[in-house]
């Protein structure tokens, strides 16, 4: 634990930085930027620190090269969800070679090889040529105003987002789309049959095409590295009391979408559902709204990033073969707005877990692979 990458990630993990969107009294982002700014700018880079939200900064620092090339931008999340149920989660723990606590996997570790790869350069003449950027962002795990923030004044010829892929290149990830539907009843005494209407048995008649169209997804076109799309329900409520007829149900789901499918797939299938049940019962009433929706991702592998980041893999006997993630990256908001990224980062497990952690050897290997490329491709 000597290295000072790991230094870093013992100081990362034991900093708070709970995303307050996702778990009210979260610290937010300041105090493990403010670590993050402060690594960078003793290695002399030029570091800018500016809130991508009221007390939510991004950090970013920069590396000129000695002569014109391609600029290489490395990026990671500073935030992370909430802590329920763990015990010391800002106490980093090492045991049996891995790592343990709190973003210790997602993704302080991506940040510290990021962070060090960067101070290497730096102080060990800095790059032959070319640009790097370096930029730690907020709020990942909610909104992504960070990643927003970032792509209005930066920007490169190809990126690395260092989310936990085990040391593989991810190529792609799959999107999200969150719907709200409702269902409407009309409320009676439990004993009045005749002038009540269940609005949560009419929820049932949702639910029951949702699973069909889920189980259309499951044996439908399936992505080669990403494979086919899904649903579920995330959460439902309604009714008031047990002599009542419910009046109101709300279900809230998730649809996780493919590249090329539309940014409102899963509102179009619920709305679909809900015109269909309405022609059937001309006493159905119900509504869909979209909350929020993210795009999949993908590059190309022939883009001269996946094909320099490949080729360093194989040099240095890792597997250099594209993979995928089923979740959703900021490497989606990078690529939109025109820097073309993929993701790399070390291994681990307990994503969003009580118990996470992260294998210490890769978080080395990520640093040097980043180093490398670095080099190569700037």
């Amino acid at each position: 634990m000597n290295d000072p990458a790991l230094a870093l990630l013992r100081d990362l993990v034991a900093i708070d930085s709970v995303n307050p969107a996702l778990a009210p009294g979260g610290a937010g982002e300041a105090a493990v930027a403010g670590r993050v700014a402060a690594a960078l700018r003793r290695a002399g880079l030029d570091v800018d620190v500016a809130d991508a939200a009221p007390g939510r900064p991004n950090v970013v620092g920069v590396i000129e090269g000695r002569r014109r090339g391609r600029t290489l931008m490395l990026c990671g999340h500073l935030d992370t969800v909430g802590v329920a149920g763990m015990r010391d989660p800002f106490t980093p723990v090492v045991r049996d070679g891995r790592l343990y606590g709190r973003g210790a996997q997602d993704m302080k570790s991506g940040v510290a090889a990021m962070i060090d790869a960067a101070v290497r350069l730096a102080v060990r003449g800095g790059l032959p040529s070319g640009r790097l950027v370096v930029a730690a962002v907020a709020d990942e795990e909610h909104a992504s105003l960070g990643a927003d923030a970032l792509v209005r004044d930066h920007g490169a010829d190809g990126a690395v987002v260092t989310e936990p892929t085990d040391l593989r290149m991810a190529a792609c990830h799959k999107g999200f789309e969150w719907v709200e539907v409702e269902t409407r009843g009309r409320a009676a005494h439990g004993s009045r049959p005749a002038d009540g209407r269940d609005a949560i048995l009419r929820m049932g008649r949702v639910l029951h095409r949702l699973e069909a169209i889920d189980a259309r997804l499951a044996a439908g076109p399936s992505h080669p590295l990403l494979g086919p799309a899904s649903l579920h329900a995330s959460t439902v409520a309604g009714g008031r009391e047990l002599s009542v007829y419910p009046d109101l149900c709300r279900l809230s789901f998730e649809r996780r979408t493919l590249p090329g499918e539309p940014p409102d797939a899963g509102l179009a299938e619920a709305q679909g559902i809900l015109d269909t049940l309405a022609r059937d019962d001309a006493g159905f009433e119900g509504s869909a709204r979209q909350i929020f929706t993210r795009a999949a991702h993908e590059l190309p592998v022939a883009h001269p990033v996946c094909r320099t980041l490949a080729r360093v893999l194989d040099r240095r006997g890792e597997v250099p073969d594209p993979t995928g993630m089923s979740f959703w990256t900021d490497a989606a908001i990078l690529t939109a707005a025109g820097t073309p990224a993929v993701l790399f980062g070390p291994r681990g497990a307990g994503l969003h877990s009580r118990e996470e952690y992260v294998e210490i050897d890769s978080v080395l290997t990520c640093r040097d692979v980043l180093i490398d490329l670095a080099r190569d491709f700037c």
